[in-house]
């Protein structure tokens, strides 16, 4: 794929992912009286996941999409006398976003099927706080354009730790309940996950390698949309 194939296919995605995202948190958001009472505190903490996720792709994904327009993914700006790099800013804003949806995630978990928080529980949030940290280290080089190494991986274990961790609490929950829906969205973060690996540890040597990106972002809008549908639309079902 030539590199110009590339940055199309990578913009119309983008853009149609940031319309896609944002309309599912405005659908969650209109029909929130809809929700079962028994659902409603689950479905709020999903509008609160899906606006942190679309609010730090917003900046990542379309950061990327401004870059190109304004001549590469090399493009800087000034802010407040500091020059800037628009990719490295929007990856950082995701990195902090997506870090605090896993915190949310663990709490839909805890509402959804009326468990405490727990020793695991903790290592997870701990997990999240252990990120942050390590995400406000110089030698992250936010302004580069490919995340560099080992940084890449040091901040991206604990962020790991969070999803596999959540993801396990919700599919031995799920299974046991048998809760289909949650058993797809557990599943979902595992397939999120096996996309997201490969780009961690191979972007820097195989650039490619970063459009595992998409179908990385497709499974978290799977889990919006499955639960649009249980929580959202249950009686139309």
């Amino acid at each position: 794929m030539s590199e110009a194939v590339r940055m199309w296919v990578e913009v119309v995605f983008n853009l149609a992912y940031l319309v896609t995202v944002w309309g599912l948190v405005v659908a969650m958001t209109r029909r929130q009286s809809q929700v079962a009472p028994a659902d409603r505190r689950v479905a709020r903490l999903f509008i609160l996941a899906f606006a942190l996720l679309a609010l730090g792709d917003t900046g990542h994904v379309g950061f990327r999409v401004l870059a190109y327009a304004l001549g590469g993914l090399e493009t800087a700006v000034t802010v407040l006398g500091v020059e800037v790099g628009l990719v490295g800013l929007g990856a950082l804003s995701t990195a902090v976003t997506v870090t605090l949806f896993y915190v949310v995630v663990l709490m839909i978990w805890r509402a959804r099927f009326g468990r405490r928080t727990g020793w695991f529980g903790v290592v997870l949030l701990a997990a999240a706080a252990v990120r942050l940290v390590v995400m406000a280290f110089p030698q992250n080089n936010w302004n580069n354009t490919v995340p560099p190494q080992p940084w890449s991986l040091y901040r991206n274990v604990p962020l790991m730790v969070q999803g596999l961790g959540v993801a396990y609490l919700i599919l031995r929950d799920a299974l046991r309940q048998e809760d289909r829906a949650f058993v797809w969205v557990g599943v979902l973060i595992l397939v999120s996950y096996a996309f997201y690996l490969p780009v961690i540890l191979l972007v820097q040597r195989v650039p490619w390698v970063g459009m595992l990106m998409i179908p990385k972002t497709m499974a978290y809008m799977g889990i919006a949309v499955v639960a649009y549908v249980d929580l959202f639309r249950r009686g139309e079902k």
